[in-house]
């Protein structure tokens, strides 16, 4: 599939089950797999067909770098736990923007960069809308049934650390021990969650030139 009928059948798929509110959209995946970018083309081609959207990710509700650290600066149980702010996230952006919920969110509350709070102005979602949301984690327990439409970009480890080191200048080895918090929490993350049983749409996205829906 190219990317264009892949967003296009995204678009789609939304479409369909978009029928009033607001319609909260995740994409999961392993860090590197191309989420963000995903994301932001798939907000563009809702709005060219006339969606209003809303776009957020995961890294606007981190917790504080004392929280995100406090099992140790390796540990891979504090990157899958204890990396972002489930109560912020929840009251914040997904619940407002949920059933019977206020339509006044904010798209972030935190900056991991400077670590240090944020504290935009609320905004207002309107009647009608599309969250389009992306991140790691998003099929954990706490997240998993908030999804209107779920989906998972598995990449295999060995392309998603390449793409980071490409961008980030970090170790492309998976198993270097500056990954090991990062790769054996997400491993834990998918041993503990299924996440690729559990989303809507599972993508194949290893070549993001060619994606191939699997299942969805």
């Amino acid at each position: 599939m190219t990317p264009a009928g892949f967003l296009a059948a995204l678009a789609d798929r939304i479409a369909e089950g978009h029928v009033a509110g607001i319609f909260r959209v995740g994409i999961d995946g392993v860090d590197g797999a191309g989420k963000t970018t995903l994301g932001d083309r798939l907000a563009q081609v809702l709005e060219a067909r006339g969606s209003r959207v809303i776009r957020a990710g995961i890294d606007g509700f981190h917790n504080p770098r004392a929280v995100r650290y406090a099992r140790g600066k390796d540990s891979p149980e504090g990157f899958y736990r204890d990396t972002t702010n489930l109560v912020a996230l929840k009251s914040e952006l997904l619940d407002p923007l949920g059933p019977g919920g206020s339509g006044r969110f904010r798209r972030a509350v935190y900056d991991h960069r400077t670590d240090s709070a944020l504290s935009p102005p609320q905004e207002t979602a309107g009647r009608s809308a599309v969250l389009v949301f992306d991140g790691i984690f998003l099929h954990r327990p706490e997240l998993r049934r908030i999804w209107d439409l779920s989906i998972f970009l598995e990449v295999p480890f060995a392309e998603s650390y390449r793409r980071m080191a490409s961008r980030d200048s970090s170790d492309p080895r998976p198993e270097a021990l500056s990954n090991r918090r990062y790769f054996e929490g997400q491993k834990l993350y998918l041993t503990e969650c299924r996440p690729q049983k559990l989303a809507d749409i599972l993508v194949d996205y290893a070549d993001p030139d060619a994606p191939r829906i699997v299942r969805g």
